[in-house]
Order: C-alpha cells, then sequence, then structure tokens
C-alpha cells in the first residue's frame, strides 16, 4: 500500500487507536494536542515558513531527528516503512499538530518517516530554538513531554521500527530483545519458530537460521548478532566518548539514585557524566505504574518518571551514555578511573555509586532452560503480551511483585501471586494490598513456594508446596515472574571497597569502621554519610547497604549525595587550582522545564 493510496482517518477526528491489551482501553489521546493559538504564535517567532508539496518527505525514518515541524496547512502523514512493500500510514496531522516523538528530544533516529500529503505550509524549528521557548514556557513543555512520551508508547505497542529475528531459545535473542524493551525502542520480535515472516524474511536476506538473532531496518540495515553497543549505535543511544573523559562527578547507574543526584549536581554547575549498563530508570524503569511517588497524585509510569528524569538531566548539561557497562574503579593520583568492558575509561574527581540492585534468580529444578522465554525477570508489555489468552504466577511478596501482578492483569486471564509468608502486609504497600484483594483476576497463595517448573521448551506448569503444611499441588501457568528479594549490582567493585555480607556498599560510619588505619585522619574529617571506604566515592539508591528500597528514598539518597560531594571537593581542589569551592552556576544548556 502506498502513501498517496492510504485512506486514513483525517484530523479533527481522532484516529482509533490501536488495542494494546484485550481487557481495557489504554488513554492515549495525551499524545496528540492542538497547539493554541498563543502557542502557534509564541512559536512563530522563532521559527521559520516552509511550503511544502505532496510527497516531500520532513523526516525520514532511519535519520537523526533533529528539527521541530508545525503544521500550519495542509496535512502531513506519518508512515512506517515509507517506499517498501509493507508501507502503511501510523498517523494524519492537520493544522494545529507538531511532528516529532521522544527520539526528537533525544537526538535519537526516527523510527517513522513523516511526508506531506497536500500542499501547505509548516513552521521550522530547530531543537535548540525549542530548547528556548519551552524553558520560557512550562505549559508548552510539559505539552510536547507529554505527546513525544505518548507517542513513543504507540510506536511501542504498534511494534514499530526495527524488528529482531530470532530464536526464543536464543540467548542473544534474548539479549537483544531485553536491550530493546528496556530502553523503550519501537521494535518488533519476528520468532524464529512460530512466525511465518521469519522463513521469507531469512530468504530474502541470504541468511541461514543458525546465523541468527538479526536485526533488520527498513529493509536496508542488516546487523547479524549485533552486541548491545551496535544496536545502541543504529539507534543514535548517547555513547561514551572514544577520548578518556574527565568529569567532576562520574555517577555510575541510570535509577532513580543517579538520575537525580544528575539533575542536582548538573544544576549547580558540576561537570557530570551518567554511565548506564543496560537501560536509563534502573528497575524502576520497567514497573507499569508508581503510585505512591511524590507528586504524582494520579501515579505515574516508570518510563515516563525515568524519560523525564533523564530529560531534566541533559537539561542542565550532564550527558548520560548507554551502554557502558564499568568493570573496575581505580583510585588515581587522588582521583578515580573508571573503566569499562570496550576498554575505555572515565577519569573524575568524585564517583557515585548509583547500580542499584537486580531481581534474584529463583533456583529451583528446571527453570534455567525457561529463563528469558517464558520466565521473566521484569514485567514490561514486552513480556505481558506473550501471555494474552494464558494464566501466569507471579512470585514475591513486595511492591514490585505487587505492580506486576496488576499490570499482568490487564493482559492474561488469570494471574496467581505466589508469597511466601504469611501475609502480604509484611513487605507491600497498603494501597497495592487492596487493588490485589479487588481484582478479579488476581489470586493470592499465601505460605506458597515454587519446588519445580515443568516444561521442556516453554512453560506448562509449577510445582507448589505449602510452607505450613507441606501440602504439594500442580498450578498450570504459561509464564513465571520472579520479583524475589534484591541482589547488588557490585560483582566489579569486590576487592575495591568494603561490602556488606550481602554484597551491598557500606557507607559512613560503617564504612570508616572498615576503613585503612589513618585514612580519614589524612582527610582531617570523617567519612561522610554516603560515602564509602574510598574518599570521594559515594553510593546512594538501593546499590547502599541499609537502604530503603522505594523510589522515593533513591531520588532523596541521590540529591543528598551531591551535598556530600560539594563537602568533598571543598577538600579536594581541582588539578593545577588553588580554589576549593566546586563551581556553583548552572550550565546554560536546557531542555524541558
Amino acid at each position: 500500500m502506498s502513501g498517496h493510496d492510504a485512506r486514513p482517518r483525517e484530523d479533527p477526528v481522532p484516529a482509533e487507536p490501536e488495542e494494546v491489551v484485550p481487557f481495557e482501553t489504554p488513554d492515549v489521546y495525551g499524545a496528540y494536542p492542538r497547539l493554541s493559538d498563543g502557542q502557534m504564535a509564541q512559536l512563530a517567532e522563532e521559527g521559520t515558513l516552509r511550503r511544502v508539496h505532496p510527497g516531500d518527505v520532513l523526516i525520514r525514518e532511519g535519520e537523526r531527528c533533529e528539527t521541530f515541524f508545525v503544521v500550519l496547512a495542509g496535512s502531513v502523514a506519518i508512515v512506517e516503512g515509507y517506499g517498501t512493500p509493507d508501507e502503511h500510514v501510523l498517523r494524519v496531522h492537520g493544522p494545529g499538530r507538531f511532528l516529532g516523538e521522544l527520539g526528537l528530544l533525544h537526538g535519537q533516529v526516527a523510527f517513522y518517516t513523516a511526508v506531506a500529503r497536500e500542499p501547505g505550509e509548516v513552521l521550522v524549528l530547530s531543537v535548540d530554538q525549542l530548547r528556548r521557548l519551552v524553558t520560557r514556557d512550562p505549559v508548552l513543555g510539559d505539552l510536547v513531554l507529554r505527546a513525544c512520551l505518548g507517542r513513543r508508547a504507540l510506536l511501542v505497542g504498534q511494534g514499530a521500527g526495527f524488528r529482531i529475528i530470532g530464536s526464543r531459545y536464543s540467548p542473544d535473542t534474548r539479549r537483544l530483545r531485553e536491550f530493546a524493551a528496556r530502553n523503550r525502542l519501537p521494535h518488533r520480535w519476528v520468532d524464529l519458530e512460530t512466525d511465518e515472516e521469519a522463513e521469507a524474511l531469512l530468504r530474502r536476506f541470504g541468511v541461514e537460521p543458525e546465523d541468527t538473532p538479526l536485526v533488520i531496518w527498513r529493509d536496508t540495515t542488516l546487523l547479524r548478532n549485533p552486541s548491545n553497543a551496535e544496536l545502541a549505535r543504529l539507534i543514535g543511544l548517547p555513547q561514551l566518548s572514544a577520548a578518556n573523559g574527565r568529569s567532576d562527578l562520574l555517577i555510575v547507574g541510570s535509577g532513580p539514585a543517579g538520575l537525580a543526584a544528575a539533575v542536582h549536581a548538573a544544576s549547580e554547575g558540576l561537570d557530570t557524566t551518567v554511565v548506564e549498563a543496560m537501560a536509563t530508570g534502573g528497575q524502576a524503569g520497567t514497573s507499569s505504574r508508581i503510585d505512591n511517588c511524590f507528586g504524582f497524585p494520579s501515579g505515574i509510569s516508570g518510563a515516563e518518571l525515568t524519560e523525564r528524569g533523564v530529560l531534566q538531566a541533559t537539561k542542565f548539561g550532564a550527558t548520560v551514555s548507554v551502554p557502558a557497562d564499568a568493570t573496575r574503579l581505580d583510585p588515581r593520583d587522588g582521583h578515580y578511573a573508571v573503566c569499562f568492558a570496550d576498554g575505555s575509561e572515565i577519569t573524575a574527581r568524585t564517583v557515585l555509586l548509583a547500580t542499584g540492585a537486580r531481581y534474584r534468580r529463583l533456583t529451583v529444578p528446571g527453570i534455567e532452560r525457561l529463563e528469558g522465554t517464558s520466565v521473566h525477570y521484569s514485567a514490561t508489555v514486552y513480556e505481558a503480551q506473550q501471555c494474552r489468552t494464558d494464566p501466569v504466577a507471579v512470585v514475591g511478596g513486595g511492591n514490585s511483585a505487587g505492580q506486576a501482578a496488576l499490570f499482568v492483569a490487564g493482559y492474561t486471564p488469570k494471574v496467581y501471586l505466589l508469597v511466601r509468608g504469611a501475609d502480604l502486609g509484611a513487605h507491600m504497600s497498603r494501597y497495592l494490598i487492596d487493588q490485589i484483594e479487588r481484582h478479579p483476576r488476581v489470586k493470592t497463595l499465601l505460605h506458597t513456594e515454587i519446588t519445580e517448573v515443568i516444561g521442556a521448551q516453554v512453560l506448562e506448569a509449577v510445582d507448589l508446596a505449602d510452607s505450613r503444611t507441606g501440602q504439594r499441588r500442580r498450578l498450570d501457568v504459561r509464564a513465571l515472574f520472579v520479583f524475589t528479594g534484591a541482589a547488588p549490582n557490585t560483582d566489579w567493585l569486590s576487592g575495591t571497597l568494603a561490602l556488606d555480607d550481602r554484597g551491598f556498599v557500606l557507607t559512613g560510619a560503617e564504612a570508616q569502621a572498615c576503613s585503612v588505619s589513618g585514612l580519614w585522619e589524612s582527610q582531617d574529617r570523617n567519612c561522610l554519610t554516603l560515602e564509602t571506604t574510598l574518599p570521594g566515592v559515594f553510593a546512594a539508591g538501593d546499590v547502599r547497604s541499609g537502604s530503603v528500597k522505594r523510589v522515593a528514598s533513591a531520588v532523596g539518597e541521590g540529591a543528598m549525595a551531591i551535598h556530600f560531594v560539594h563537602r568533598h571537593l571543598g577538600h579536594t581542589p581541582a588539578p593545577g587550582s588553588t580554589d576549593n569551592p566546586p563551581r556553583t552556576r548552572p550550565k546554560e544548556s536546557a531542555w524541558l522545564a
């Protein structure tokens, strides 16, 4: 179908959204706001007018987004697969609408093509011009941000973007799917075992099944079993500089603690770099809804909270790089060098460890062969969409398990919440318990442990045992979501600084007690509250021993850590300088207020 033959529904009647889940219709209309006359006038002061003709391409799929377009007259179609046999129209924008989604704000490549359907006019602004405007007008900034977030969610739900072709039993296929899902990249998985499209694509590109997984985009770009870094480069995710970078503060990890720290540090003028091994947001970024986050009375998804945090940090000039897998921390001439898996390194005056924690693997017979196919340690839309008609089980008694159970219940007819303890109230917030008890598709089984998982290639059932009576039963489920305790991401720090018996980073008085004799006397101070056994290296959030495993507390610790960074830098002058205090004038680079 060509873009000119297509007859999509036009504005002002909103297009029917593609149904994402069988039990509820999501509210997506915030993705397509119409600008007011006043907002159009503001944009016109900065932008330039351009005449367009039918067939003019304004945004091309696969090319970096660098321009903000507002439709003044005529209409512009948003097309996936433009110029290919699979071309189809996703949306049509009329006067008063603007083009762009989240990739515009992050400098990523476009996941669609925008092409004029009829003669008209558009207003053209650079991203820098847009930044200046939205900084002055937070209402406009929030409108643009919400629309871009909503449009990215729609692209993800529609399976737009690149395709991953591979076997569900392949570890590399699972790795690529997880990386794409965690980074909220629009893509579609083509299952080598069950999808008829897979064979046709392999023939078209002359690839044997054993050479998969493949990443295919626009039928012109093919990557054979790419690394996460290669996929990131294709999409335009921010990369580490090839040269050895230097900064005032290096933040390792980009969950709520790391992003909050980046916002505060960069806004106070510190040269701030954030590195992340997998995806911004950490565990919080995979949460479908966080209802007890301060300032969001109607709740907020982990993805939206993450994107807002990233944009706010970059607004003040922080750089965020994904993926960057830290492998070593070395003291070096009063500073610290962090080395990465690709051989690069960054040297900084101070380091904040905010690598968070991961859910512990469930160790029961038969589970390893099913991990990544029907046993999952996160609950995003990608995993949930595989469970549309089958019952599933969620293991865990904390907030993450409760949120996952409620989220997956929107996709599947039955969810069993398996809890080892006697009471949900021991580790779960009351608001979640109330929702779980009221939900007709969620059934809670207390005093319950999994003893074995059944299934050769996909999960067929789980064997359960009652911890009080020893009674056993078999539960027929087709997917298992595991949220049982947290293991810190600190393997790379072992032997470098003090950890507790579970691997979490010791800070404050506990760290000082484990420090080398005379260390803090030489610093002429005590170990600061969030400081580790290395002066100038701090820890915040879930990775820290004794921390409260909640989003709000992680955000607070991240912000508080910057106070201690300033105090440390007051004792540590910059190389070649006699001035102790760090810079406090915020950088002028800005995005959304």
